[in-house]
Order: C-alpha cells, then sequence, then structure tokens
C-alpha cells in the first residue's frame, strides 16, 4: 500500500480523497495555488505545497508543477481527482516514467477512451450499441454533408476530444450543417487544441444514463449500477440519482452486462463511468467513457455502501477489487444536488466570501464541501461549493430529504443555485420521474439573453 499521496485537485473532491486516505492510515500532500493558501484541503493535509498563481493553467493544470511536488515531498502515488488532470493521459504516461503512480486508468486507455471517435469504434467492436454516424473525423462540408443525408437530420456534431458541451452542435437541416461545423470545429479547436469532429444521429429528449464500474489489473471488472444524469444545463449535471426509475430490472442486467464485457475488451481498470443515451423505447447507445471519478460518485456509495475512493486507492497499489460483483447490493434510492456560487436566474458566476454557512444535514443526508463561513470563493475556478447527497428507502423519502436539507441550508454573501434545486424536486414531472435531458428546456426560455439561431445540444 501506498505511504503518500498527493493530491493533484483543489475543493471538496481534494478533501474527499483525504478522508480515504486517513482512513487507510496514507499521509497525504495537498497542492494549492496563491488563490487557495487558506483552503480546506491545504490545512487537512498532512503536507502542502503552493504550485503556483491563481490561474489553473499556472498551477493545477501544470504537469511539472504537479510532479515536481510530488518529488520534493516524496509521494508514492497522485490522486487527480476529476476535471482538471484527471483524464491527461500525459500525466499518467509522466507519472510512470517518474516511477509515481497514477491512481487511475492506464495511459493507453485515458488515451482510447478520450478520443471520441476512437472510443465509438472501440465500443462498436466489442459489441456496444452506438448511434449511426461518421467512423471518425469528418474531413469537410461534403462528407458531412453525405453522412448526415445517410443517418438523417436532426445530427449531432461533437468534437473527438470534447466534454462539457463544447465543440458540440445540433442540426435540423442540411442548411445549417456547413456553418455548425465551422463553429463545431472553431470551438473544438480553441477548448482542446484539436479541432476534429464527428457526426453522429441525434435523439431528440433522451435520458442521460451512465454505469458506474470498478476494475482491477487482474482481469476483474464489476459494474455498480446506474445513475441518472438526465438534469443538466449546457451539459453540465444538476442534479443526479440512483436507480434510474426508466430501467427495468432487464434493461439494467443488459447495460450492466454490455458495460462490464466492454471494459474488459479494453481492458479497464480502476475507476470509470460509460454514459449512455437512452430513448423512449428503451434502446440505449453509447456516448463516451470517462476514465475518472465523477462528481457524482457518493450517488452509488450511498446505494451501494462501497467506497469508490479506496477501491481507486487499493487498485493503483495493485491489490485486487475488495468484493465480487454477486457482492454488490442496492438498497434504497440517493439524490445528489450540485450547489454551485452562481445567479440561479441568470446563471452567472457569483464569487466573493461566504458570511453564513449552515448545511444542516440530519438523517440521510451527507455533505461534500471544502467551503465554511469566512472561505473565499475565487472566480478562477469552477462554481461548486458543495454537493448535498440525499439518501432515503425509496424515491419519495429521498426526495422529502433533499428538499428538507436545502430548505434548512443557510448560505449567505453570494447567490446560490439552490432556489433553482428546489424548483426542480418541487417540479410535477420530476416527482413523476418523467425526466430527459431537455427538461431544463422550460428553465433556459427564460433566460434574458434569448435564444441562438443554432441551438446548443441537450
Amino acid at each position: 500500500m501506498f505511504k503518500k499521496i498527493l493530491i493533484a485537485n483543489r475543493g471538496e473532491i481534494a478533501l474527499r480523497v483525504i478522508h480515504a486516505c486517513r482512513e487507510l492510515g496514507i499521509k497525504t500532500v495537498a497542492v494549492y495555488s496563491e488563490a487557495d493558501e487558506h483552503a480546506l484541503h491545504v490545512r487537512f493535509a498532512d503536507e502542502d505545497i503552493c504550485i503556483g498563481p491563481a490561474r489553473s493553467a499556472d498551477s493545477y493544470l501544470s504537469v511539472p508543477a504537479i510532479i515536481s511536488a510530488a518529488e520534493i515531498t516524496g509521494a508514492d502515488a497522485i490522486h487527480p481527482g476529476y476535471g482538471f488532470l484527471s483524464e491527461s493521459a500525459y500525466l499518467a504516461e509522466v507519472c510512470e516514467a517518474c516511477h509515481i503512480r497514477f491512481i487511475g486508468p492506464d495511459p493507453h486507455v485515458i488515451r482510447l477512451m478520450g478520443d471520441k471517435a476512437r472510443a465509438r469504434r472501440a465500443m462498436k467492436k466489442a459489441g456496444v450499441p452506438i448511434l449511426p454516424g461518421s467512423d471518425g473525423p469528418v474531413e469537410g462540408d461534403e462528407q458531412a454533408q453525405k453522412i448526415a443525408r445517410e443517418i438523417g437530420y436532426p445530427v449531432i456534431i461533437k468534437a473527438t476530444a470534447g466534454g462539457g458541451g463544447r465543440g458540440m452542435r445540433v442540426v435540423e437541416n442540411p442548411g445549417e450543417l456547413a456553418q455548425a461545423l465551422k463553429l463545431a470545429q472553431r470551438e473544438a479547436e480553441a477548448a482542446f487544441g484539436i479541432g476534429d469532429v464527428y457526426i453522429e444521429k441525434y435523439v431528440i429528449s433522451p435520458r442521460h444514463i451512465e454505469f458506474q464500474v470498478l476494475g482491477d489489473h487482474y482481469g476483474s471488472v464489476v459494474s455498480l449500477g446506474e445513475r441518472e444524469c438526465s438534469i443538466q444545463r449546457r451539459h453540465q449535471k444538476l442534479l443526479e440519482e440512483s436507480p434510474s426509475v426508466a430501467l427495468t430490472e432487464k434493461i439494467r442486467r443488459k447495460m450492466g452486462g454490455v458495460v462490464v464485457d466492454a471494459a474488459k475488451a479494453v481492458q479497464y481498470a480502476n475507476a470509470g463511468t460509460f454514459e449512455f443515451l437512452l430513448d423512449k423505447d428503451g434502446r440505449f447507445y453509447f456516448m463516451e467513457v470517462n476514465t475518472r471519478l465523477q462528481v457524482e460518485h457518493p450517488v452509488t456509495e450511498m446505494v451501494t455502501g462501497i467506497d469508490i475512493v479506496k477501491e481507486q486507492i487499493r487498485v493503483a497499489a495493485g491489490e485486487r477489487l475488495s468484493f465480487k460483483q454477486s457482492e454488490v447490493t442496492f438498497t434504497g434510492h440517493a439524490i445528489e444536488c450540485r450547489i454551485n456560487a452562481e445567479d440561479p436566474e441568470r446563471f452567472t458566476p457569483s464569487p466573493g466570501t461566504i458570511d453564513v454557512f449552515s448545511l444542516p444535514g440530519g438523517p440521510g443526508v451527507r455533505i461534500d464541501t471544502a467551503a465554511h463561513t469566512d472561505c473565499v470563493i475565487p472566480p478562477y475556478y469552477d462554481s461548486m461549493i458543495a454537493k448535498v447527497i440525499a439518501h432515503g428507502r425509496d424515491r419519495s423519502e429521498a426526495i422529502a430529504r433533499m428538499r428538507r436539507a436545502l430548505e434548512m441550508t443557510v448560505i449567505g454573501g453570494i447567490k446560490t443555485t439552490i432556489p433553482l434545486h428546489l424548483k426542480i424536486l418541487n417540479d410535477p414531472d420530476f416527482q413523476a420521474g418523467r425526466l430527459s435531458t431537455s427538461f431544463m428546456d422550460r428553465y433556459q426560455a427564460a433566460r434574458p439573453d434569448g435564444n441562438t439561431q443554432l441551438r446548443e445540444a441537450v
């Protein structure tokens, strides 16, 4: 087992890894930018080291700074958390070269799954259902028009190195395709340094269903069930839950089996998430693999009782998974709300100093946060300040507990998305489980900036 782990991240996920390490008896190293000098992850780690200025490109995204910090402090391994460098095959390769263990999948798997077009081909070969579309990057307008005619409109253009909705466009008819292609390529180049895009059939108002997997280096892969992530804004998830009310036991077993077989086919080890679109007829289609720990992993931990972060660490240290598929059981229902420092009406960031901070918790409620009274929410990073996870015997109890927890939460000095979450929880369609990725359209329509000619994909 490792003696010391450097956490290449900040905020609540850095604290989450510290929790797991303390329980395993492993020392931790926190890295921080100049903006995070007084952050809680710095306070509670065994060691800390500043890695640069506030700008993430000069600190949390700097591979040389991260590696230097690990070498200076004598860390055996690096846990990347999520975001930042968590899906960087380059960081994983440099760790390997420096004899530092990267707590995540092997570099070749990260590279394979990080290229969405290659991932589609790999999943198709493994027998995973995929949407009709191009077999690789689209070379130009003529090829794009040909593919779109063959699969039929609407189509969606996606960046091969994409994520978070960047480099993504929905196209309703042939007249929009050329402009959408240029915009998507330009966005992809700006966001990822690679302008390659591919085209696939667009599913109208699907559900977004993802399956959590864990694998070790001895060929074992297990499924920890699904999470419903259909409630999103600009492809950013707002609320997640498990299990999904849309899946019958038959579909759940089928999807779980497909995911396990696919993970084994690419020799997947450590934690990962296979994401799918589920249409109204119960057909599912592969979307992507996130080769890292997910923001919403606590939802799965609440219904399975399995500590995913501890399993990540054990697997990276060369141990086998501590349980078999037959030992995975599911209890009750869990919901997670991501609380962001944002104006809930305009969806604009609301950085600043929190002058009051009280999240009461209570029965069945878990709070993952690095925020506290008098802490500063800087403008440089993601606006999420807390995750509230509610668990109940069934979905109704989980909703009631989440509503109670949010209604009793007091956060002063900044605006948060709690009013929006309460609106969602009280929505009749949400309560009835009538969900799709277009659920938030009614709220988006009320935004003051209006609609664009080429609407973003949902």
